[in-house]
């Protein structure tokens, strides 16, 4: 349904949005035959993933990765929500140094549509819900290679998950739709963020020792050479990570997508797979089933990891 001005006005849920400038290019048709998405494509998108996204959005505070005028165009990260956002847009106050943020947390597809509306091409979460905000409840290896090679990416996914398995921990697989992959290993929230971080680091450093040509831990860029970094500085307090299903800022519109181990293999594979054309088609299959649902205490896990370590 259309309104004034070009604006469209679409039902998600409970409620109504009215959707400004729905042919407003966000994503140019560029290089390599990279198609042309307007805002309207991405509303769509985020009404039909919406069945498949929200789970790894609800009761998470959001930072939003905002390009109102495209991905040519300037973008800024949003942790504020702005007071003209709907009165049934989620909000939490969560505490920051020298006072606090009101982050916006995406409960439901109309939210989900807004923030289409609002040019949010990104959605990034924290690893923590609002009940708990400094209990994550998801921990996260970010697989980050020194180019684009992403065969270095699935070697190093294969060791992550190796590891993983050893200390009994499930784990799940996500293209970030830019260059690499995240492990997600899905927590009970009973571990702080510094007790999270100190173990990720640790499982880290193991796989760096014991492959020290290929894997590396070292921040600063000019220490890592051409090997890959296991990032692991995103668990912790007010980090976030890119939501599973949610769109990047490239062009052709690539997918944060979740994927099954056994597609790790599949030589098609690559950090930018999927796009907002057909990741609900990739979301369908279910490549994480009952993977969130069994969830760890790390406990055990610390005393396997310790074991190895020595």
């Amino acid at each position: 349904m259309s309104g004034g001005d070009g604006a469209r006005t679409v039902r998600a849920g409970r409620h109504t949005v009215e959707v400004h400038r729905p042919d407003k290019v966000l994503f140019p048709a560029g290089e390599g035959g990279a198609p042309e998405y307007t805002k309207g494509d991405l509303v769509d998108y985020h009404r039909a993933v919406a069945p498949f996204m929200l789970p790894h959005l609800r009761g998470r505070p959001l930072m939003l990765e905002r390009h109102p005028d495209g991905v040519d165009g300037p973008r800024f990260m949003q942790k504020n929500t702005p007071e003209h956002y709907p009165e049934w847009v989620g909000r939490v106050e969560v505490g920051k140094e020298g006072g606090t943020v009101c982050h916006t947390v995406c409960d439901d597809s109309a939210t989900l549509v807004y923030l289409a509306d609002q040019a949010a091409l990104t959605l990034h979460r924290w690893l923590s819900r609002t009940g708990q905000v400094d209990r994550p409840d998801r921990m996260v290896f970010d697989l980050d290679p020194a180019g684009d090679d992403f065969e270095a990416v699935r070697e190093a996914a294969r060791l992550v998950g190796e590891l993983l398995d050893e200390l009994r921990l499930p784990s799940a697989l996500m293209t970030t739709g830019s260059r690499g992959l995240h492990i997600v290993v899905p927590l009970t929230g009973r571990q702080d963020f510094d007790e999270v971080r100190e173990f990720a680091r640790d499982a880290a450093e193991v796989l760096a020792a014991a492959h020290p040509d290929r894997l590396t831990t070292a921040a600063r860029k000019k220490d890592r050479g051409d090997r890959l970094y296991l990032d692991i500085q995103r668990n912790a307090y007010a980090q976030t990570a890119v939501a599973p299903f949610t769109v990047r800022a490239r062009p052709g519109a690539p997918v944060a997508t979740p994927v099954s181990w056994g597609e790790l293999d599949d030589p098609a594979l690559h950090a930018r797979r999927w796009t907002i054309a057909d990741a609900v088609e990739q979301a369908r299959t279910r490549p994480w089933a009952g993977i969130m649902n069994r969830a760890r205490a790390l406990g055990p896990a610390r005393r396997r990891l310790n074991a190895l370590r020595g």
